[in-house]
């Protein structure tokens, strides 16, 4: 069993926890990812480590109530167990000395994003932080993030906080106003980090993308989290979750997304009349 030592409330729909797993914390690195599972008749979720603590021998993830699990997941509080915590999974990010790197965090993606910039930082890097959501009650971690970045840029879709605009938008211009940007890093909506690669396309910059967010059994079993990549078919749990953004085809993996809304819905509904019921 695995004890919840703090639960945070991000935003309605936003939830952290801080979860005992010595182990996990003792090996985790940028970038990977562990599944869980909340009771012995549970699903198995896989979810982006977006901390970990290797002294207190915690980590840290940040998840949505999306569907049925992520929503009972939320029910759960300081004190409670999670049945089975496996990880960490997936190649962690590339982490070496290149220069002046940007690292772009949409949403929830900020959560994930944030140990990449930590990590590119102590490697010796010049980062540039944006972070962006549609309002200011989603965003979350900017101090975490303004302590990992030499700049942090904040936006939001309708200028509630920071600058008015999509993650894009200065995306574009600190391309656009230095040549001398090496790498770039993006995590967020499948459509975000679209438009992320062909910002820094135009501009020939070197783009990682992170595909966690279709992953359902992240084992490489289930084929779900299928994704074109070069032509070539990969599984983003077993051959990423990171990939080259310029590379991935976006439309497809955001079918594929698609593919389960109305088995997901379902699910969601039950749950909710089974918690009326009782």
């Amino acid at each position: 069993m695995y004890r919840i030592a703090r639960k945070d409330i991000l935003s309605e729909a936003v939830v952290s926890f801080e979860i005992e797993a010595r182990e996990i914390a003792n090996k985790a690195r940028a970038g990977q990812f562990f599944v869980l599972r909340i009771d012995e008749r549970g699903e198995r979720i896989p979810l982006t480590i977006a901390d970990f603590d290797r002294d207190r021998g915690t980590i840290t993830t940040v998840f949505q109530k999306v569907g049925k699990t992520t929503h009972h997941l939320a029910t759960l509080g300081e004190g409670d167990s999670i049945s089975d915590v496996v990880g960490p999974l997936g190649t962690p990010t590339h982490i070496d000395r290149f220069g002046n790197v940007i690292c772009v965090g949409g949403g929830v993606g900020i959560a994930p994003i944030f140990p990449i910039a930590r990590a590119l930082k102590h490697a010796g890097n010049t980062v540039i932080s944006i972070i962006g959501a549609r309002m200011r009650e989603l965003i979350f971690w900017e101090e975490k993030m303004r302590s990992v970045s030499d700049k942090l840029i904040v936006t939001t879709d309708d200028g509630s906080y920071g600058r008015k605009a999509v993650v894009t938008v200065p995306l574009d211009e600190l391309l656009t106003n230095n040549e001398d940007i090496q790498r770039v890093y993006a995590i967020g909506p499948a459509i975000m980090m679209k438009f992320v690669c062909i910002t820094t396309q135009k501009h020939r910059v070197k783009t990682i993308v992170s595909l966690n967010s279709i992953m359902v059994d992240a084992t490489g079993m289930c084929g779900a989290c299928r994704v074109e990549v070069g032509g070539e078919t990969k599984f983003a749990c077993v051959d990423g979750p990171e990939f080259d953004g310029h590379a991935v085809d976006f439309d497809v993996l955001m079918a594929r997304q698609r593919m389960y809304l109305s088995e997901e819905k379902e699910a969601l509904e039950h749950y909710r009349k089974k918690k009326e019921v009782s």
